[in-house]
């Protein structure tokens, strides 16, 4: 049971669309990445996805619009809904999913699909 900053958390990586375990919660873990550029559209259809902006500005895209976040906000992503991240500059977020979600949901496998994640 310690305290985790933040801040020193995401000094750690540089890598992009990579989410890092930083703590679980009940059957819930708590993820920091460093978005930039555009995700994949994809859909999580068991599984609502958490967006806290910790720094920058992320654009949600849904099919019929699109929702901006900037730092302090954040957006819940209601399960079977698709959508697409993605920020012009580099944004750092906060991600609540359950344990076991793959980042990519339906989409196909490709570059930016992680199985498994790095604990910082």
């Amino acid at each position: 049971m310690e305290k985790v900053n933040l801040a020193g958390k995401f000094a750690l990586f540089d890598d992009r669309w990579s989410p890092k375990l930083v703590a679980v919660l009940d059957d819930y873990d708590i993820k920091l990445a460093k978005l930039e550029g555009e995700f994949v559209w994809h859909k999580h259809d068991g599984d609502d996805e958490f967006f806290l902006v910790v720094d920058g500005h992320l654009s949600i895209d849904f099919r019929d619009r699109t929702v901006d976040l900037d730092a302090g906000e954040f957006l819940v992503v209601p399960k079977g809904v698709e959508h697409r991240p993605r920020a012009e500059r580099e944004c750092r977020v906060l991600l609540i999913e359950r344990a076991g979600v793959v980042n990519t949901g339906d989409a196909p496998a490709g570059a930016l699909t992680r199985h498994t994640l790095d604990r910082i």
